[in-house]
């Protein structure tokens, strides 16, 4: 059994909180609401009062918080109660800048920080699945290395540069909202159409919009503008699909017409649609 502790138990920091008691560990928490942290006693964790009596005794501390503020105000509240050899183990989505000079501060000053955001639901955390990341000094990494294993079915250790993980998870984080953004799209131009949300997602079903992110994502990685579809009339399509759309409202499309109509300005008309990717 590990004595551990959560620091910050709202959906995602709850749900790992029942998996690791559900594991065997002693577990205390601390959140600022201090009511999300006092449900957690139903399922055997122990509340403290402040960060720092959340974390005495500890041999790792996990952080699961807002943003880089509060993880700052977090560990400098801590960091005096944390036992010898305690790792700090940070899954909060953090600016990568910003994480990068934290986690060298906090190493040089002989604080132990891995920074381990994830791609994990509070439902998969309560199963030990989904991804975590982890950037940050290797040595510390092979220290927790067994804990996070049960923690997720998935590690992936990106090695020593301390804001990789970060960056990896502003970019995943990009596809999920993204896609968001055009699921709600597709259901505007459908709308428009006559066709029920449901049904244009069928389209699912014999479509399937991954290969198509794959191929064409390489071609941009590489500079690959030799055309397959091109610009214009990628541009062509974007304006049938917003007429189509009409009053209802549309989260992405608006913006690619305008990236794409500064491109056919500049002369990119017969280019490739990957060109979009140009100056990124």
């Amino acid at each position: 059994m590990s004595h551990i502790a959560y620091i910050g138990t709202g959906l995602l920091g709850s749900a790992f909180v029942e998996a690791a008691i559900g594991r065997g560990d002693q577990v205390t928490v601390w959140n600022r609401t201090a009511s999300k942290a006092h449900a957690l006693q139903a399922f055997g964790a122990v509340v403290a009062a402040t960060p720092a009596d959340a974390v005495r005794g500890a041999v790792r501390v996990h952080l699961v918080l807002p943003d880089d503020g509060v993880v700052e105000q977090v560990i400098a509240s801590l960091r005096q109660a944390l036992a010898p050899g305690a790792v700090i183990v940070d899954h909060s989505t953090t600016l990568p800048a910003t994480t990068a000079a934290r986690s060298a501060r906090l190493n040089a000053e002989g604080v132990n920080y891995l920074h381990c955001p994830v791609f994990i639901g509070p439902a998969a955390a309560r199963e030990g699945k989904g991804i975590i990341m982890v950037a940050g000094r290797r040595d510390l990494f092979e220290q927790v290395q067994p804990a996070l294993e049960r923690q997720a079915e998935r590690v992936e250790y990106l090695g020593e540069r301390p804001d990789l993980a970060a960056v990896y998870k502003l970019c995943g984080n990009a596809f999920i909202v993204g896609m968001n953004g055009l699921v709600a799209d597709v259901f505007s131009i459908a709308s428009g159409a006559g066709v029920a949300n449901p049904d244009a997602l069928k389209l699912l079903e014999f479509f399937d919009p991954r290969s198509i992110t794959a191929v064409r994502g390489k071609k941009m990685a590489a500079r690959d503008y030799t055309a397959t579809f091109e610009l214009s009339m990628a541009r062509k399509d974007v304006r049938l699909m917003i007429e189509t759309a009409g009053e209802r409202p549309l989260a992405m499309l608006p913006g690619l017409a305008a990236r794409i109509d500064t491109l056919l300005a500049e002369g990119h008309a017969a280019d490739d649609l990957a060109v979009i990717a140009r100056d990124a």
